[in-house]
């Protein structure tokens, strides 16, 4: 009797000591995974005040055909505005932002390593936050079709809000999409919000149009786009229009992947940079 009970002891002991490494792992994992969320949310609101948006009163307003009144930019250029950021880290190379949403981020491009920032921080250092990136064959001064990538994090940071762009009430309220590099302001129309896989062959390879061959190939992806679009957003793109995709993760499917497709409008920064 007396041993059986030491070896109940024994069993009971070692149970004991496995629950407490697992709670201690789970501990660990916990707050280094809150670390990171600080860190990352930090990082970003250093960054943002770096990007300077004071602007100069402008006086000369002109007055269109409609009444409607208009003022002159009289603000920094995007070079100086971003020069902040890329002094920072020189893998910088736009800053996009949805106004109403989270999304106001730098975006980084690693040509010669092309997932960097898939795992790493702005600093470089590792993060499961990563930093929203552009495709490694997209040249940001001379793209057709401009492929971003970003987390949908738990916390909703990074492009977890692109994954609200399946109401199409939301989308009538986030109809522009903000993409500013240092060489000039842009702005951007939604075209089309779909859902895809990645990693099948049944999915829409949308990340494999990049720069077109002719207006054939244009029409063909973009008519693919509105043939997936979760709603009709009622613009159109044109062959010679410049693309902007948006892309992340959506779990209503394995490997799925939310997609929103947008057009170059004009080279405004954002309203907020504006005296109107």
């Amino acid at each position: 009797m007396e041993e059986s009970n030491m070896k109940k002891s024994t069993v009971m002991m070692f149970i004991a000591v496995i629950l407490s490494v697992i709670a201690i792992s789970s501990g660990i994992v916990f707050f280094s995974q809150k670390a990171d969320e600080n860190k990352a949310e930090q990082t970003y609101e250093n960054l943002s005040s770096l990007v300077s948006s004071e602007v100069e009163h402008n006086e000369n307003a002109t007055i269109d055909l409609e009444g409607n009144v208009e003022y002159e930019y009289n603000g920094p250029t995007s070079y100086e505005k971003y020069l902040p950021v890329y002094e920072q880290n020189e893998d910088f190379v736009a800053w996009v932002k949805i106004e109403g949403t989270k999304i106001d981020y730098p975006i980084m491009q690693t040509a010669d390593d092309p997932n960097f920032y898939l795992k790493h921080a702005f600093d470089k250092s590792y993060s499961d936050y990563g930093v929203p990136y552009i495709q490694e064959n997209c040249l940001i001064d001379n793209c057709d079709n401009i492929v971003v990538y970003g987390h949908n994090m738990n916390n909703g940071s990074m492009f977890a809000d692109l994954c609200k762009y399946e109401d199409e009430e939301f989308y009538k309220e986030h109809k522009y999409i903000q993409f500013d590099t240092l060489l000039d302001y842009g702005r951007y129309e939604i075209v089309a919000v779909f859902k895809t896989v990645a990693y099948s062959d049944e999915g829409f390879k949308y990340f494999n149009f990049v720069n077109t061959e002719d207006e054939a190939d244009f029409n063909e992806y973009i008519e693919t786009c509105k043939s997936l679009q979760l709603y009709e957003t009622g613009v159109d793109a044109e062959y010679c229009d410049r693309l902007l995709t948006l892309s992340t993760c959506e779990y209503s499917q394995t490997d799925g992947r939310i997609v929103v497709v947008a057009k170059f409008v004009d080279n405004m920064p954002m309203e907020s940079d504006t005296n109107e």
